[in-house]
């Protein structure tokens, strides 16, 4: 039977209207697609009623849910009875983790999960543990692509399931998901699906036992997600049961909302490969040019295998709060996954398995519609923000450490002399140490050392950075640092500015020190 008034039959959307605005962050919320606008005020006068009702208007909000959900499983790629509406995509994911962990508690309470995954995985990974089961970590590579052998290795007897998401949320990154099911096929194991980035663009390959999503990053409401459990998957809910939504999530389900969620998902699915490319080829021209236009800048995540509408960098000598504000000030709505602009002052739990610059780090979204206009207009923009966020920090001028002339050596002293006997003790001793401003030893036989203790990303590497000039070739400088950033942060200066990292050893007094030997010429 159709829906009423034709709720979900919308087959093409009216161009998105422009934003006061560029929005640049349509990885976390997108904009309200006019269809889920239309479908939404339509569902609020028809289907208001309790769909479990017999009655006249019971029977028609049955008739809304009943569509909701066979157009939202057509474009999932499963059947209608598989799949159920949650109060959002986090609450999906919660929801299927752990029914499909306790229906499968006799085979054991092993849970492998991708250590890119979105956090509200974690964190139920986290809940698992504290339960007293146990999780581990697939590794990626530095594009953020998972590491198959090792996923594959970590499917041990007694894992209950394993968690891969379809495309990274902060990178862009498409992951192998045929591949990691038939992995999981070949040892038993379920796998369940995080798709909320991806399902907007394609359903994610077959193979998968579970799936997850959320309306509000394909441009549906918020507050409503999207749960797929396969027939002959185990599945045992965690919480209380009723009779709706299969028993798997209790409560009267959002109607509005999921009937929104389905005709927008439908739509964008419509105009998703048409859009695709002309998003991907503004995405291309940022990666391009961002880094051309802004010195010492790393775009992150895989070069081909990616998001159409997604690219994120990171910039050296760049407080990433103040980034942000800046070109929030500018009129560009970005995201990040810096330390700098988090409470905690911890990296993206992503980008540290990645193992990339942190400092300074900007993810663009484009959301459909976005103009080429807009995209040149940032950047034109961007390059200046970031140099007077350098500025404001008395960072050294972008590029300098490479472009600087090596230093004269230093004047020998007589030979003999106990000044000469010291600077050979220390040459000679690589592992060793030697003095230091303030009495003490230096660690990793430095011939310098940066005391940036207390102070935060991106600091301890702008103090590299002006130090780096003052030693020889070849002699060490040690970072003394309390910032996790720097972690990450002090390699990836290495790597890009051509020195050598040579590895880091507890800080005497606190802290860690990073140890970076200068590159000869």
């Amino acid at each position: 039977m159709p829906a009423p008034r034709g709720v979900l039959t919308a087959r093409r959307s009216p161009r998105l209207p422009f934003l006061d605005v560029p929005y640049f962050d349509a990885a976390s919320a997108a904009p309200l697609h006019p269809v889920a606008r239309q479908a939404l005020l339509a569902a609020l006068d028809e289907g208001w009623a309790d769909p479990a009702r017999l009655h006249r208007e019971g029977r028609r909000a049955r008739l809304l849910l009943d569509a909701a959900r066979e157009t939202a499983a057509e474009a999932v790629g499963c059947r209608p009875d598989e799949l159920v509406f949650t109060p959002s995509g986090t609450a999906a994911v919660h929801s299927g983790m752990a029914g499909a962990l306790a229906g499968r508690r006799r085979v054991g309470r092993r849970l492998v999960v991708s250590s890119v995954e979105h956090s509200c995985v974690l964190h139920a990974a986290e809940a698992h543990e504290e339960a007293g089961g146990e999780f581990h970590l697939a590794p990626v590579d530095r594009t953020g692509l998972l590491d198959l052998p090792a996923f594959r290795s970590l499917l041990r007897p007694g894992t209950a399931l394993a968690c891969v998401q379809s495309a990274n949320h902060e990178t862009g990154t498409v992951q192998p998901v045929a591949e990691a099911a038939a992995a999981c096929r070949e040892e038993g194991v379920p796998l369940l699906v995080d798709a909320a980035q991806s399902l907007g663009w394609e359903a994610p390959p077959g193979g998968w036992s579970l799936l997850t999503a959320s309306a509000h990053k394909w441009g549906g409401p918020p507050g409503i997600g999207l749960l797929a459990v396969r027939k002959g998957t185990r599945f045992s809910p965690a919480r209380p049961v009723d009779e709706r939504e299969s028993g798997r999530f209790p409560g009267f389900p959002n109607l509005p909302a999921a009937v929104a969620a389905a005709a927008s998902l439908r739509a964008v699915r419509q105009e998703a490969a048409d859009e695709a490319a002309r998003l991907r080829a503004l995405v291309d021209r940022l990666r391009a040019r961002v880094p051309a236009l802004v010195p010492d800048t790393e775009v992150v995540g895989h070069p081909g295998l990616r998001l159409p509408h997604l690219v994120t960098f990171s910039c050296l000598y760049v407080d990433g709060e103040a980034l942000l504000t800046e070109l929030d000030r500018a009129g560009f709505s970005v995201s990040s996954g810096s330390s700098c602009t988090s409470d905690t002052l911890v990296p993206s739990h992503v980008l540290k398995a990645m193992g990339v610059l942190s400092e300074g780090n900007v993810r663009v979204s484009l959301p459909r519609g976005t103009s080429e206009e807009d995209v040149e207009r940032f950047l034109g923009v961007l390059p200046g923000i970031v140099a007077g966020v350098r500025s404001s920090l008395s960072a050294p001028v972008a590029g300098g450490p490479r472009e600087q002339a090596p230093p004269q050596a230093p004047p020998q002293a007589p030979e003999g002399s106990p000044a000469q006997e010291e600077a050979q003790e220390q040459e000679g001793s690589p592992e060793g140490a030697v003095p230091r401003e303030g009495g003490g030893r230096a660690p990793g036989g430095a011939a310098a050392v940066v005391d940036s203790r207390g102070k935060r990303c991106p600091i301890p590497v702008i103090e590299l950075a002006r130090r780096i000039g003052d030693v020889p070739p070849g002699r060490v400088v040690a970072v003394l640092s309390d910032d996790e950033a720097a972690r990450l942060d002090v390699p990836e200066w290495c790597r890009m500015l051509g020195h050598e990292y040579v590895g880091e050893t507890p800080a005497e007094g606190g802290g860690t020190a990073y140890l970076v030997r200068r590159a000869h010429g």
